[in-house]
């Protein structure tokens, strides 16, 4: 059956029934749910019928049905959310997903992001047969090969956000909102450097995917400023919290004078850091100052942390504005937001470079 055979034939069911449901349809046409959802979507961009959760209505039934009941809200879209597992940065961005959702009244059904691309591509199936009228991909970092990656979201037949993630032009009409790391670490060397420090470090998550951009700001910045980079300490994985070892050659760095000022990516690391400063009685940020990144937790240090926090309700609450606005107008152009981070200041970096030591 042709595209518009198929089409006319669901606006006669939908008129002759008053409303229908995508299973029921699909069943009876003898075709996926995925293609009776598209084609639902694109009689709805017409104003030929109306989509509601799981189906679609005559725009006569919808009107009856607003009359007959104006106080119950029709049945709104249903999001799915793919979310990494348990990591202490992303619980924010969440609950700005939660907040817009139940602001404007949608539904979203969450699953866990695999650690493999076939695991992911489990869970968006599971997700779009359970009738999700969009998705918001925020998968687990560093699936490989980015190629199939790219390639498996670009095949996607249902609206797609990718939420703190980047992808490249093979991923095909998705949209995109993250926070722009690189200008929230440019924030963090422009404060460092105002001070007066001049070579600053860079101690940074080897396996976090905002590594990548992070030190991409902070070397541009440092460009920009004229500076020479600083040493970079690479923090790697570690059984619960952050392993003492991996900071041991800053430390020696801090006590022999060559380093006084460092970015530190995240605060966990940044608040272990400090506990070891201050065991071999060196002082935050007399003797180091620090400005970390993510601003969970940097205010709750000993020594309140100065931080880089980025705006992760925010990228949240984006995601689903976007795709309310993609499937509201299905034609709309294609969106890639980058929303910038602040700088909070704390007492962790307020003291200038001493006159003399520059570094």
């Amino acid at each position: 059956m042709l595209a518009e055979e198929r089409r006319e034939t669901l606006l006669r069911l939908v008129e002759r029934r008053g409303a229908v449901k995508v299973k029921d349809v699909a069943e009876e046409m003898g075709v996926s749910a995925v293609t009776v959802r598209q084609d639902v979507r694109e009689l709805a961009g017409r104003g030929l019928l109306v989509r509601v959760h799981g189906g679609a209505m005559s725009p006569s039934a919808a009107q009856a049905a607003d009359a007959a009941a104006p106080a119950a809200p029709r049945a709104t879209h249903a999001l799915g959310l793919v979310v990494p597992p348990g990591d202490y940065y992303y619980p924010e961005i969440i609950r700005g997903v939660q907040d817009a959702a139940r602001t404007h009244g949608a539904r979203i059904v969450l699953a866990v992001s695999g650690e493999t691309l076939e695991e992911n591509q489990e869970q968006v199936r599971r997700l779009v047969a359970g009738g999700v009228d969009g998705l918001m991909l925020m998968l687990h970092a560093g699936l490989e090969p980015a190629e199939r990656t790219e390639k498996w979201l670009a095949g996607l037949d249902v609206p797609v956000v990718l939420v703190d993630r980047r992808a490249g032009a093979e991923a095909g009409r998705l949209e995109q909102v993250a926070s722009d790391h690189a200008h929230g670490a440019g924030l963090a060397v422009r404060h460092l450097a105002e001070l007066g420090h001049e070579r600053i470090a860079l101690v940074a998550r080897a396996e976090s995917p905002n590594t990548p951009l992070i030190r991409e700001g902070y070397g541009a910045a440092l460009r920009a400023l004229g500076l020479t980079p600083g040493p970079e300490y690479s923090i790697g994985p570690s059984d619960g919290s952050t392993s003492t070892q991996w900071f041991e050659e800053l430390v020696r760095a801090v006590e022999a004078g060559d380093v006084r000022a460092a970015l530190v990516h995240n605060d966990l690391d940044a608040v272990t850091l400090v506990g070891l400063l201050q065991a071999r009685a060196l002082r935050v940020p007399e003797d180091l100052a620090i400005v970390t990144y993510d601003d969970e937790v940097a205010e709750l240090s000993d020594v309140p942390l100065t931080a880089v926090a980025p705006p992760k309700r925010a990228v949240g609450a984006w995601a689903v504005d976007l795709m309310r606005r993609r499937l509201a107008d299905p034609g709309a152009p294609l969106a890639e937001l980058l929303l910038r981070p602040e700088l909070r200041v704390r007492a962790s970096s307020r003291t200038s470079a001493a006159p003399g030591r520059r570094s």
